[in-house]
């Protein structure tokens, strides 16, 4: 069957509300976008806002005091703000393939799904919340016993998810990975899109192939591991800026041709 223009147009308007939604998700990424919130916590501790333990707790124990003593600086210290970062990063995937499906189909579907999965990895590696929960039963315990189980329990937690760790859990390196390359592919199909332009497509390359050194780093210089990130950074930042830019123009075009 041969697709008019006016069944083009259609089907462009029923993505018009995720287009927007998606250029509001990516300015909102640029404001919230840092994986930790620790060094900010720790300058509003010079003010004496918020009480941050120097260094990050590392046991269950620890962690157990810090969110029964301040549950908002343990939650953000649990890097609790990387669900509403990836909750973010998974509408804008979604414009954007709405966006970029006709430029090419298959390498989309691709990045989105590398994306939704790693999302999907991270959501369920963040602790934040459990670690919270066995924090107030550990507080309501009446015995030894039980404090031993729960203690136990948030251990196991913290081989998946411990921020205060050198060494994460697998799933938020699996979910990190999936995430750069759903946003590599993504970046490089935006070179023959009209709809996005070079300057959007080049600047995401170079965000998301700095951000693969942070595994090359990992791997054979853990003491700059901090240096890829920190490179790409300001390259993500403008790239979701540019995104936002894109998908807002596209979104008041649909039915507005010419």
């Amino acid at each position: 069957m041969i697709q008019t223009d006016r069944d083009s147009q259609v089907s462009d308007s029923s993505w018009k509300g995720l287009y927007y939604a998606g250029g509001a998700a990516a300015l909102a990424a640029v404001i919230i976008f840092r994986r930790n919130f620790g060094a900010e916590l720790f300058a509003f501790k010079g003010f004496g806002i918020f009480d941050v333990p120097d260094p990050t707790p590392v046991r269950a124990s620890e962690w157990f005091v810090l969110l029964q003593d301040d549950t908002i600086v343990g939650l953000a210290l649990f890097e609790v703000i990387d669900l509403v970062n990836y909750a973010l990063v998974g509408l804008i995937f979604l414009a954007l393939y709405g966006a970029l499906r006709e430029t090419n189909r298959s390498a989309m579907v691709a990045a989105t799904a590398f994306g939704f999965v790693g999302i999907a990895v991270y959501f369920a590696s963040n602790q934040a919340f459990s670690m919270l929960s066995l924090s107030n039963s550990y507080a309501a315990a009446t015995t030894e016993e039980q404090r031993g189980l729960y203690l136990a329990a948030g251990e196991a937690l913290l081989a998946v998810n411990n921020p205060g760790a050198l060494a994460q859990g697998t799933g938020i390196y699996l979910s990190l990975l999936l995430v750069i390359l759903a946003g590599l592919i993504i970046s490089i199909v935006m070179l023959r899109s009209d709809v996005f332009g070079k300057a959007t497509a080049y600047t995401g390359i170079l965000a998301n192939v700095f951000a693969l050194g942070y595994f090359v780093a990992l791997a054979f210089a853990p003491a700059i591991v901090w240096v890829p990130p920190t490179i790409s950074a300001p390259f993500r930042l403008i790239w979701y800026v540019l995104i936002a830019i894109g998908l807002f123009r596209l979104a008041a075009t649909i039915n507005n041709p010419g």
